[in-house]
């Protein structure tokens, strides 16, 4: 599912009805991109937006980014599956910490190439709703969501605290959430535009929120006050 095209196929779409409420369920499925062979995948559903019903966020074996799709009504998606009812996952083993952790910067050390060590400063977002011991976060050097077992890489040694300067939560007019479920225009650094919605709010910074943009199924995390000024 790298970089597809995101061109489109006409065909029958599946009832949403036929399976049910599949978050935190693991699911498989085809992908078909214009001309491309299909391809075949197994995820687990993350979770199903609130103020977009129809798109889901998804986690794809071996890939660490989390994806939004419409499972039951995107056309490149073939022959959805529900492999099994809910998965039931470990408790996580230090809750003080993981609590800790939310909300908080960090720099997450990654091994490059030839075994060098690379850190990516970034921000821890949340705990994974149905399942704790994984954690949404976001990187400097790339705001796409992501999803990591944070708790074992800080165990490791590859991931650091930052101590905090000042209190970490500044108050601000987005408190009243006016911005979820409303549409953003957004100009890359060459003047083109893109043109997306803003999907959630987090709790942990609340100038921070998701955006899905149209024809893009990468979920981008944005301090909004940041880019409004």
């Amino acid at each position: 599912m790298s970089t597809p095209s995101f061109q489109k196929r006409r065909r029958r779409r599946p009832s949403p009805q036929a399976l049910g409420n599949i978050v935190g369920c693991r699911i498989s499925h085809g992908w078909k991109e214009g001309d491309e062979p299909i391809t075949q995948w197994k995820a687990i559903v993350l979770d199903q937006l609130p103020t977009n019903p129809s798109l889901y966020l998804v986690k794809y074996d071996g890939i660490d980014c989390v994806y939004g799709l419409a499972l039951h009504s995107d056309e490149r998606i073939l022959k959805l599956k529900v492999l099994t009812q809910k998965v039931v996952f470990p408790q996580v083993k230090d809750a003080h910490l993981a609590s800790a952790m939310v909300g908080r910067a960090v720099e997450h050390k990654f091994e490059g190439k030839h075994g060098s060590k690379d850190n990516w400063r970034g921000v821890v977002l949340a705990q994974v709703p149905i399942m704790k011991d994984w954690f949404y976060i976001t990187y400097e050097k790339d705001p796409v969501l992501y999803i990591y077992q944070l708790l074992d890489d800080y165990t490791e040694g590859n991931l650091r605290i930052i101590p905090e300067i000042t209190p970490a939560e500044v108050k601000s007019d987005v408190d009243s959430d006016i911005l979820t479920g409303q549409w953003v225009q957004f100009t890359r650094s060459d003047g083109s535009k893109k043109i997306g919605k803003v999907i959630y709010k987090v709790l942990a910074k609340p100038s921070v929120y998701f955006i899905k943009f149209d024809g893009d199924i990468h979920i981008y995390v944005y301090n909004l006050m940041e880019k409004i000024r």
